[in-house]
């Protein structure tokens, strides 16, 4: 048995991540195409109405969509 915590199983159809993934400056990580990033920080929500909320809820999920980890559609 192998302690090796990073490999690609035999045929190359699957990469297991055990340890650590480091991506350099220049690096990036798709996924279908789609790159990922590190969403933009979105605030603690101090909202005090219903409507203030769906604005924050709102303003979270384009963060998200933009950094490619959610579908647009």
């Amino acid at each position: 048995m192998s302690n090796v915590k990073n490999y690609t199983e035999q045929g190359g159809a699957k990469t297991v991540i055990g340890g650590e993934l480091d991506i350099p400056t220049g690096g990036k990580l798709t996924f279908e195409g789609t790159e990922l990033k590190p969403a933009v920080v979105q605030g603690d929500s101090i909202a005090s109405t219903v409507t203030e909320v769906v604005a924050d809820f709102n303003a979270l999920l384009a963060k998200l969509k933009a950094a490619g980890l959610m579908r647009s559609e």
